[in-house]
């Protein structure tokens, strides 16, 4: 199996694109994806019109602005996985599963491209795992998130209590995988951090990785998909049959 994972919304749109033009998706589905390619651009125009019509005092307008910005994605998140459940393992490309899935990256690109944004959040204990829940994603208490972690599928994580992140560490439970037949497909699955586990600086972890509790990583570790880790050591997770 050949997986592509960069960690880099640039880069994922670039081999979205260059999959969809060579798997025989219809041109409606291209036009689907292109219009949806205009949401993080859609949500900054959103909050630049709310902040600059004069239709309320100063401090409500700032306050719906920083609503919009915060609490809206989360929200269509969560809409867009009740109307189309967005299942984990392979999926294929240009099936209403992949497009609620590019429509779930692409309402938070704005955070990937910006990442002070989220560092921000981080400034105030506990606000940014708060806010990690808002997406769906389960997070324990007392994670300790250092600057520059980056994550772009911010509703298929599961992290345990009093987990580490080293600086720049990526987080990204997506990649594009080739299938036995050739067909490059999607391949989601969470990424699980379990009790005490301290992830070193500077990784990347794909899709379906798995750390064990007490687990202490280098740091530049590249995870590949459905990789669990335990006692130092790489041990290899073959595909389950319901990912197959």
């Amino acid at each position: 199996m050949l997986a592509k994972s960069s960690g880099n919304p640039a880069a994922d749109l670039k081999a979205v694109k260059a999959a969809l033009s060579v798997t025989g998706v219809r041109w409606t589905g291209r036009l689907l994806l292109l219009g949806l390619n205009f949401l993080p651009l859609l949500h900054v125009l959103l909050m630049a019109g709310l902040s600059l019509m004069p239709w309320a005092h100063w401090p409500i307008r700032l306050g719906v602005v920083i609503a919009v910005l915060y609490v809206l994605p989360p929200l269509l998140a969560r809409m867009v996985r009740s109307i189309v459940a967005v299942p984990e393992g392979r999926t294929a490309l240009g099936t209403a599963e992949f497009f609620a899935w590019w429509t779930l990256f692409q309402l938070q690109v704005l955070f990937c491209r910006l990442p002070a944004l989220e560092e921000i959040l981080r400034l105030v204990p506990g606000l940014y795992s708060q806010w990690l829940r808002l997406w769906g994603s389960r997070i324990g208490r007392l994670t300790y998130w250092s600057a520059g972690t980056l994550l772009t599928d911010r509703s298929f994580l599961c992290i345990g209590d009093d987990v580490v992140f080293g600086a720049g560490v990526r987080l990204n439970a997506h990649v594009l995988a080739r299938s036995k037949e050739g067909r490059l497909e999607l391949l989601l699955a969470t990424v699980k951090i379990g009790d005490r586990a301290m992830v070193g600086g500077y990784s990347l972890l794909t899709a379906g990785t798995e750390i064990s509790a007490d687990e202490v990583t280098r740091a530049f570790l590249i995870s590949p998909p459905f990789s669990v880790w335990k006692d130092g050591k790489r041990l290899r997770q073959q595909l389950s049959a319901e990912f197959e």
